[in-house]
């Protein structure tokens, strides 16, 4: 298997987690080093990706960075009982242009999703997110993504990418394999109101900050029915981190983000899992450690999944119909795990994009609204995509 663009983990990093605890999560992983090369992908599960790739930030004025102070607190941490397998394959470094390292970046997802592995790509800009969603052209027919991010990133598609635009370009651009794209944690002022109304118009999804604040439990569903998520580091109101990270005062708190992460670890289908616009600072600990500690609750979620979306048996699934507005709504509810889903009814005389999509991930509340006559929200969209 063709790594050859990966640079192994540091030799500071590998003499650091030589002095940890023998049960910390550092001694479990399987380290691509200098010395030892990468290591064998047979039985893992879960590979931690560096990308050291900023070149398309708005504002990138020359500067590098590196991954050390994150690996050092995330091997420092002790592993829950889990029963996977984390293999850390170092660093994609620059390419001669940014398109070496999204091409580079591609493959190596590309490779990784085949094998069944799941890869938590650290990196520098979110445009990132671009080859990681390309990765999926020739794996999967139709593509959820769901961005953690104070702002929608949707851009003008006609300029070259930015880390503040690559989402125009994931929608415009061919092969079209966008089914769902939907933003956790927005805050308004920092959207036009044109990108607002276009993500209206789309049948997008979004949640905005004060209401994930209010009720955390409201990201689930999008994030049960995500293949890609990606996490803007702005996103995280600026009292939680480093100098250098500091973005804005409001903003997601360290809970809200670690649980966040945690639902896209239990989702069945998300199949990669990015966090981006790390910028390092001096005295970086605060910064490092969020991000090790989102990191160690997406392979906490990943431990507990459980297959519960299997409704080919009776035995599986408690099923409810109900009508709003005539319109007949039939609700689905695990025996296993007590989560919701709602089906949407295909329409035949369409092309339709939605085979794989017939269930839709909801919450409790959506049924309780159903049966008071109101359409769930996520249902909407989902039909008005289906009729496109």
């Amino acid at each position: 298997m063709n790594f050859n663009f990966l640079t192994p983990v540091s030799d500071l990093v590998l003499a650091h987690n030589e002095l940890l605890s023998s049960q910390a999560l550092g001694k479990k992983i399987k380290i691509h080093s200098a010395q030892n090369g990468i290591p064998d992908l047979d039985d893992v599960d879960i590979a931690i990706l560096g990308v050291l790739e900023n070149r398309n930030d708005v504002n990138y004025i020359g500067e590098e960075f590196q991954l050390d102070d994150i690996r050092k607190s995330l091997y420092g941490l002790f592993s829950g009982s889990w029963n996977t397998t984390i293999a850390d394959l170092g660093d994609i470094d620059k390419g001669e242009s940014v398109e070496d390292t999204y091409f580079a970046l591609k493959t190596a997802i590309s490779i990784l999703i085949k094998k069944d592995i799941i890869p938590i790509i650290i990196g520098g800009s979110q445009d990132l997110t671009y080859p990681n969603y390309r990765a999926y052209d020739n794996v999967i027919p139709m593509v959820n993504v769901v961005n953690v991010d104070s702002k929608f990133d949707l851009g003008d598609s006609n300029k070259p990418i930015k880390n503040n635009s690559f989402v125009g370009k994931i929608i415009l651009d061919q092969p079209y394999n966008l089914f769902n794209y939907a933003t956790i944690g927005y805050q308004t002022y920092f959207n036009s109101q044109e990108e607002i109304d276009l993500m209206d118009n789309l049948y997008f999804e979004s949640y905005r900050l004060g209401q994930v604040s209010k009720d955390i439990t409201i990201v689930e569903p999008v994030l049960r029915d995500a293949n890609i998520v990606s996490v803007d580091l702005t996103s995280i109101k600026g009292a939680e981190v480093s100098l250098n990270q500091k973005y804005s005062p409001n903003g997601l708190d360290g809970k809200e983000i670690c649980a966040i992460s945690r639902y896209a670890g239990i989702s069945n289908k998300v199949t990669s899992f990015g966090i981006y616009e790390y910028k390092p600072s001096k005295n970086d600990e605060m910064t490092s450690m969020l991000v090790s500690q989102i990191v160690w609750y997406f392979i906490e979620g990943v431990n507990y999944r459980l297959d519960d979306d299997d409704f080919s048996e009776d035995k599986n699934y408690q099923k409810f119909i109900t009508l709003v507005d005539s319109q007949e709504l039939v609700f689905y509810k695990s025996n296993k795990t007590g989560r919701w889903w709602i089906e949407i009814p295909f329409l035949n005389e369409v092309n339709n994009k939605l085979k794989r999509h017939t269930l839709l991930p909801c919450m409790h509340q959506d049924y309780l609204d159903a049966c008071n006559n109101k359409l769930p929200d996520r249902w909407y969209k989902a039909f008005q995509k289906n009729c496109v």
